[in-house]
């Protein structure tokens, strides 16, 4: 029977108010194997952890059972107090009496009795439990960023300042992400392209940095420190080392009518194309979709015209494996599908458009080459309207219930712009509310309101109807005046909601990461650890984590970074103990385990096995300590009960059962 020692944390009063911690010590007393109990308002602290050393030296404790908030908040920071004092720390148990109860229940009797539950579950499993010693593994000196972006970008720049190797993987020709299909940033209104394209520059050349272009990550296996990484290239039907960029298949190309991605599908691209004028790389790819070569056999021209002899129609994907210490998601952004929002007639006129196709249309480089126009007849529009929370902040399901926090600014954005350039257009924003919580952001929105006179009106828009004469009716209302609006457009810009890359989902299954209802990926905690994933060894940048704005997103990357290097800078990790661990006379060799185990930690040996006298050789299962990540994926399917996981053992969580239902 072990000595255990009990500790009931007050947690000020997020325990206290709620539960009866003087209580739940007294019933912990007269517990098998416990010989101290005590409570203090904050067991966490110093002068706490200070109690719990005290008492495993006086009492001569082999067992703790503190009671207090999440284990994913204090559990180590309790098992370190533990070591510190001499007692292994896997004979540390906390019980959440914080969230499972004093948060959930607002009766005292009833949150109580349930932390005294907890406790004597806790209890019963220390009672249980044995000294575990983690074993050391290798770090891979070498991290990989999913994702091209200013997040991307960022993230693998810091990684490489610090003096370790990256791979940038990009699904599109180019890095860039989203940032480089802008034409201004809030609230400076400086250049995106001026800003964006220095750091992709910087990328391209850095010595640590490789980055791979037009490929996606296939598949994803190993742990923290040691990830194995498939990476499929895929053919670009254009030789970059011979390729000088010089344009000129783009030019001769005579398949053109293909929509281009960049733009939006606001005008269209050639077969063969450089996504935009910075790309980087500054070579072409072949859509072979759309590529007369590839769909009859025929054409040929851009091979023709190539003086560089770059063109290879025989290119094939090209697989690479690579070791990672780390890896950083960087998946970014899109705005969402509009095929449910008949009613701003999105789908029936060329003159409503989103904001992003917008930043296009202003863009210089964009399909009318910077000047505002209507996409139907190419004539300048007098007078526009913005529809904010076009698919946020939904009360139904056709849309997105939070707020994507860059709409309100960057309509702001626009709309200063346009009056800036061209003083004769009426521009009018239909809002919810106006939010700006960024850094000098609220006096931006004031600049359009007071020196550019955009106006701004309280109340939605129920329906935009195109009209026989080309013109946009708008049909509102304004919540402060109480009265119904219609108000003829020349264009409607649709403020949409943005939500995670659809890659994204993907991703999470091959990393083992979590993601939220609304496919963001979540992170191992809200407020201190918002730039980690739960899983060891991945980490989170930019908007693939959640709504966020250029600022925000390069100041998440560089926290991504950071962690990532504190990471690769250690020559080994400790591996956690609780791994999966085969009884070999139960063992029988069906596979069954191995074939469920996404980590491949399992393995099969022919070993010598003596069961009961009688030495006989079987097909055994092999754990690799090193490999387990005592998911306890084994242990479940084992037909034969022969796997368990060390520190959850079978018998450890009947114990647990046992004593909740006594």
């Amino acid at each position: 029977m072990q000595r255990i020692g009990v500790f009931v944390c007050h947690c000020g009063s997020n325990i206290a108010a709620t539960v009866d911690v003087k209580k739940v010590v007294e019933m912990a007393k007269m517990e098998p194997g416990v010989v101290h109990a005590e409570d203090y308002q904050y067991m966490c602290s110093e002068a706490g952890q200070s109690k719990i050393a005290e008492a495993i030296k006086n009492e001569k404790l082999t067992g703790l059972v503190v009671c207090s908030c999440s284990p994913r908040m204090h559990e180590t920071t309790f098992r370190k107090a533990a070591e510190r004092a001499g007692l292994n720390p896997y004979m540390v148990e906390v019980a959440n009496i914080r969230e499972h109860c004093s948060w959930i229940h607002k009766d005292m009797g009833e949150a109580t009795k349930k932390a005294v539950i907890l406790a004597r579950a806790a209890i019963a499993k220390v009672n249980l439990n044995a000294s575990l010693k983690p074993g050391e593994s290798l770090v891979t000196k070498r991290a990989l960023v999913i994702g091209g972006g200013i997040a991307g970008i960022q993230t693998a720049l810091d990684i490489a300042e610090a003096g370790y190797e990256v791979d940038i993987v990009e699904k599109t020709p180019s890095i860039g992400g989203r940032m480089s299909q802008l034409d201004k940033t809030f609230p400076t209104l400086d250049c995106s392209a001026c800003i964006l394209t220095p750091k992709m520059v910087e990328a391209s050349a850095h010595e640590k940095i490789n980055i791979y272009t037009y490929s996606e990550v296939e598949k994803v296996s190993g742990f923290v420190g040691d990830f194995a990484v498939v990476i499929r290239k895929k053919a670009r039907s254009v030789d970059m080392d011979k390729c000088t960029g010089c344009g000129v298949c783009q030019e001769k190309c005579p398949s053109k009518k293909n929509s281009n991605e960049f733009n939006r599908g606001l005008n269209t691209r050639s077969a063969i194309y450089t996504p935009f004028a910075q790309a980087i790389p500054n070579v072409p790819v072949i859509d072979r979709e759309n590529c007369i070569k590839f769909k009859t056999g025929k054409c040929g021209v851009c091979a023709k015209v190539c003086q560089a002899g770059a063109i290879d129609y025989e290119q094939k994907d090209e697989i690479v494996t690579e070791k990672y210490g780390a890896i950083v998601v960087a998946t970014g952004f899109d705005t969402i599908k509009l095929d449910n929002y008949d009613e701003y007639a999105y789908n029936q006129s060329k003159d409503v458009i989103t904001s992003l196709e917008l930043e296009r249309i202003m863009n210089a480089a964009g399909p009318t080459k910077g000047h505002l126009e209507r996409m139907s007849d190419g004539k300048a529009p007098k007078n526009m309207v913005f529809i904010q929370c076009v698919g946020s902040r939904c009360a139904d399901k056709r849309g997105k219930s939070y707020c994507s926090k860059i709409c309100c600014m960057y309509t702001a954005k626009h709309a200063m712009l346009i009056r800036d350039k061209y003083p004769d257009v009426n521009v009018s924003v239909f809002y919810i509310d106006v939010r700006t919580p960024g850094k000098n952001f609220d006096e931006f929105y004031r600049r359009a309101v007071e020196e550019y006179g955009v106006n701004y009106i309280k109340g939605q828009v129920g329906k935009v109807a195109p009209q026989p004469n080309g013109q946009l009716l708008v049909q509102g209302v304004d919540l402060i005046d109480n009265k119904q609006i219609l108000m003829e457009a020349d264009m409607v810009v649709l403020a949409t909601a943005i939500e995670p890359d659809p890659s994204v989902r993907k991703i999470a299954t091959m990393l083992t990461a979590s993601i939220d209802t609304n496919n963001f990926l979540t992170e191992a905690h809200p407020k201190l650890r918002p730039v980690e994933s739960p899983t060891a060894g991945i980490f989170l940048s930019g908007v693939c984590q959640g709504p966020k704005d250029i600022p925000e997103t390069v100041s998440q990357a560089g926290a991504a970074a950071v962690k990532a290097i504190g990471l690769l800078a250690k020559d080994k990790l400790m591996t956690n103990p609780c791994t999966a661990k085969s009884d070999e006379l139960l063992c029988n060799g069906c596979s069954t385990c191995a074939n469920v185990c996404p980590y491949g930690a399992i393995t099969y040996e022919e070993k010598e096995v003596n069961d009961h006298g009688i030495r006989e050789t079987r097909r055994i299962a092999v754990v690799n300590n090193a490999l387990c990540q005592g998911c306890g994926a084994c242990t479940v399917a084992c037909p034969s009960g022969a796997m368990d996981l060390q520190g959850f053992s079978n018998r450890q969580i009947i114990a647990e059962v046992d004593a909740i239902c006594r």
